[in-house]
């Protein structure tokens, strides 16, 4: 009997926006190495997001704001295209009194498919993408997430540890017991 082969646990890709909203500087992935980020995927017409992902989301950054979680939120526009722009997404989170640092999601090149949500291979919105110190993705989840389950799992993040500076190595290798260097 053979074990099954540790499957590799896929590296964040970067965020490709446009513009951010709620901070003074873009932020990167990159960047955040070394803290657990928590992004969660909305269109501002999405009932799923507008009745429970977001202020789910507005939760968590209120509830875990006194640990090193980042929570960003990713606005990114597969259908409607003429209704959900930029200054139209200002005014919904003025209106919905949001805080968490937003992205635009960049718009796709050949299609209705934004750059971002086509590198995570999003199915659609909600999606919450959970990723550990590492920069690995630990959990991507479409649709709603019971807030149990989601504190849970986002408990698991900040219990993490890196054990060295050299852990957060670009070159590593994720599985699912961590990230490696694979030169060893």
């Amino acid at each position: 009997m053979f074990a099954d082969p540790v499957q590799e646990i896929e590296r964040a890709p970067e965020l490709q926006v446009t513009e951010w909203l709620n901070t003074k500087s873009p932020i990167s992935l990159k960047g955040l190495l070394g803290r657990p980020v928590i992004i969660h995927a909305f269109q501002m017409l999405c009932p799923g997001c507008v009745s429970h992902a977001i202020p789910q989301t507005q939760n968590v950054q209120r509830i875990f704001e006194q640990t090193d979680l980042a929570v960003l939120g990713l606005h990114t526009v597969f259908e409607h295209h003429a209704a959900m722009t930029p200054v139209s997404l200002r005014a919904f989170v003025h209106e919905y009194r949001l805080t968490f640092p937003i992205g635009v999601d960049h718009p796709g090149e050949t299609g209705p498919t934004p750059r971002t949500m086509a590198a995570y291979q999003m199915r659609g919105t909600p999606t919450t993408i959970l990723i550990d110190r590492k920069g690995c993705i630990s959990a991507q989840l479409f649709g709603q997430i019971e807030d149990l389950a989601l504190g849970a799992m986002i408990q698991a993040l900040l219990s993490e540890h890196i054990q060295s500076a050299g852990d957060t190595d670009p070159r590593d290798v994720c599985t699912p017991n961590g990230c490696s260097d694979p030169s060893f």
